[in-house]
């Protein structure tokens, strides 16, 4: 089968949905039945040699010009089946795959996904052959709203990559960023005003209650976007501007450093998909804790891995940080080992099988 890939984001790009993407597009490249994958990207420019049998082209300038060399490739060559990487972009695969008469596959991943989309969306969503949702959270929203039938809906969660894994810590780096010494706790996300869901001002708020017991306790924050400013002002209004630090954006290569300075990760969303970073901390020997109303469920496999809170519950969100800091928190962070690349693959692999019978 030789794939075409329309991704918002693919390899060269940054965030979740597009490690979840580079991730898929190698598990594809390992596949039998897959002999070529050709990606057309939105953003994402590679920065080191692709996977074998994965070929991307550069990324187009605006909605137009992608869907335009996206129709300008079909015409060109043969392609057995269309992957759709994003919601966004099922009307225009949705036709493709319609005027080549081949399979449709749509990946569908959080908040994206939760409410009804437009009708040519929909349509071309419920012509999909398949559908893989990256939590079973996500998939419960999306039958929730539309006609797909249940068993074409299956789940894929994200998985992660050989960078992270436990390491000695980086005292230098927490010295650089004036945290030496301190306990730290992490979170890795965007900063935007329309992701305010994920957390960031829980933790702040509650970090009084958290300096009661563990005194030397201090908030990293890593990630950069508009809501910056709100959240510095946050801390200072609470007076921890000299213990919320705020490293900006960070090169995925680094985010391993990070990750070696810290004790624990902390992300009390209500909007996630599923949260890669969680597996990324896990893996990387941190307690983790998430919150219990969204995809985050599952990459902390239910309380296994770590531990699920009420975001809006700020006693239990402190004694949670609190516990995992003094290390009492009940979890198996080893347990993420489930999440590896290889059972990503082999669950890739059977669903490809699966569209080639």
């Amino acid at each position: 089968m030789q794939v075409l890939a329309l991704l918002s984001d693919g390899f060269g790009a940054g965030g979740g949905i597009a490690r979840y993407n580079q991730a898929l597009m190698t598990a594809f490249g390992k596949c039998g039945s897959i002999s070529g994958v050709t990606i057309l990207p939105r953003f994402g420019v590679p920065t080191a040699p692709l996977p074998q049998g994965v070929a991307q082209q550069f990324p187009a300038a605006g909605k137009l010009v992608w869907a335009a060399r996206a129709i300008a490739s079909t015409a060109r060559e043969k392609f057995d089946l269309v992957f759709c990487g994003h919601l966004n972009a099922v009307p225009l695969a949705a036709v493709i795959a319609k005027l080549n008469r081949v399979p449709l596959w749509v990946q569908v991943h959080g908040i994206e996904a939760w409410e009804p989309c437009g009708r040519m969306g929909r349509v071309g969503l419920e012509a999909a052959t398949i559908v893989t949702s990256v939590s079973r959270y996500t998939r419960q929203r999306l039958l929730a709203w539309s006609d797909i039938p249940p068993e074409r809906v299956r789940v894929l969660p994200n998985t992660f990559t050989a960078n992270f894994a436990p390491r000695r810590r980086n005292t230098a780096l927490a010295k650089r960023l004036g945290l030496g010494g301190r306990r730290i706790i992490l979170t890795v996300g965007r900063l935007a005003s329309s992701e305010r869901y994920k957390g960031h001002d829980r933790i702040i708020a509650v970090l009084p209650m958290v300096l009661q017991h563990v005194a030397d306790a201090a908030y990293l924050i890593v990630g950069t976007g508009d809501d910056r400013p709100r959240l510095e002002q946050l801390a200072a209004a609470h007076g921890l501007a000299s213990i919320v630090k705020f490293a900006g954006e960070v090169p995925e290569a680094e985010l391993p450093d990070h990750m070696a300075i810290a004790d624990l990760f902390a992300m009390p969303s209500k909007g996630e998909g599923f949260g890669i970073v969680f597996l990324e901390a896990a893996v990387s020997g941190l307690p983790v804790i998430g919150g219990n109303g969204d995809g985050s469920r599952d990459a902390l496999a239910d309380g296994i891995i770590g531990r699920a809170v009420d975001p809006d519950d700020g006693a239990q969100l402190a004694e949670a940080m609190v516990a995992a800091l003094q290390g009492r928190q009940d979890t198996r962070p080893d347990a993420v080992s489930r999440f590896a690349f290889g059972n990503f693959s082999r669950h890739v692999d059977e669903l490809v099988r699966s569209l080639a019978r």
